[in-house]
């Protein structure tokens, strides 16, 4: 993507760690795009990727932040302010732990300590970043506010765990928080529902590489990757949707409207 839809836009996009994360390639998106921006993630991550390279790959500076924590986020705002010249035009959530998914623990037996804290970064840190940025009102007008989330928000997936409940408490935050942002601010909040996508985090999941081969089979135009994510989240920030809010956006390849493909089907059947 080439098209400078983002020229003069600036924002904060958090949670990039290797070139592996959908943040990082949306992060590559928007500055091809034309957009600046300052790259966001906690201490610890940002010690254990490579943000540096992609900071200098696109003329960024990085600040480290505990989404978690609202001195934080309203230190990050005013740097980010200052660093860019200005109020944000677009801001990425892409952030996602579970303590019980890295522990492999089941989900009937989660350990409660842990859910708490990945509830809280995974989809409470969504509404603290909002709040933090609507009371300073941080964002300028028709800006673009996006988290991304899973279809496991709406249906089952045995081994994605506590995540699921992470993610659909997001998406509800988007809604609520996004009816506030729009009246009071115009500025949008959205949600994107993503295909299973083999990032760091990803690969954290049991079954992983199940859930892949799976969803190719089920969505017709099969499953989208990271850069094609970024693209889309560039659609996103950019003035093209500006009366798109309160949507979770699934961007799977069709997989979340196709109840069973002819080649599951035959998979199926194959096996018999």
């Amino acid at each position: 993507m080439k098209h400078k839809i983002l020229e003069g836009k600036k924002g904060i996009i958090f949670g990039a760690l290797d070139d592996q994360s959908i943040a990082w390639k949306t992060a590559e998106s928007v500055a091809d795009a034309g957009g600046k921006f300052v790259l966001t993630n906690a201490p610890v991550a940002l010690r254990m990727g490579t943000i540096n390279l992609l900071a200098e790959k696109t003329g960024s500076k990085v600040i480290a932040a505990d989404a978690t924590s609202i001195d934080n986020l309203n230190s990050l705002i005013d740097q980010s302010q200052e660093i860019l010249g200005g109020n944000l035009d677009f801001v990425l959530h892409s952030i996602g732990m579970s303590v019980n998914v890295r522990k492999g623990k089941h989900y009937t037996d989660l350990n409660h300590d842990w859910m708490a804290k990945g509830w809280d970064v995974s989809a409470v840190s969504f509404h603290k970043l909002m709040q933090c940025l609507y009371k300073k009102d941080a964002m300028n007008s028709w800006g673009s506010i996006v988290a991304l989330s899973y279809v496991a928000a709406q249906r089952t997936f045995p081994n994605y765990n506590d995540m699921a409940d992470n993610k659909a408490y997001l998406e509800s935050i988007a809604r609520s928080f996004g009816y506030f942002f729009g009246k009071n601010k115009k500025v949008r909040v959205n949600t994107i529902s993503q295909s299973p996508t083999l990032t760091t985090a990803g690969k954290g999941v049991q079954g992983l590489d199940g859930f892949l081969n799976y969803a190719e089979k089920m969505s017709p135009l099969g499953n989208a990757t990271a850069k094609e994510c970024a693209d889309y989240t560039v659609s996103l920030f950019s003035d093209y949707t500006k009366k798109v809010t309160l949507q979770n956006l699934f961007h799977d390849g069709g997989f979340s409207n196709v109840g069973v493909s002819q080649e599951v089907i035959d998979s199926l059947s194959n096996s018999e």
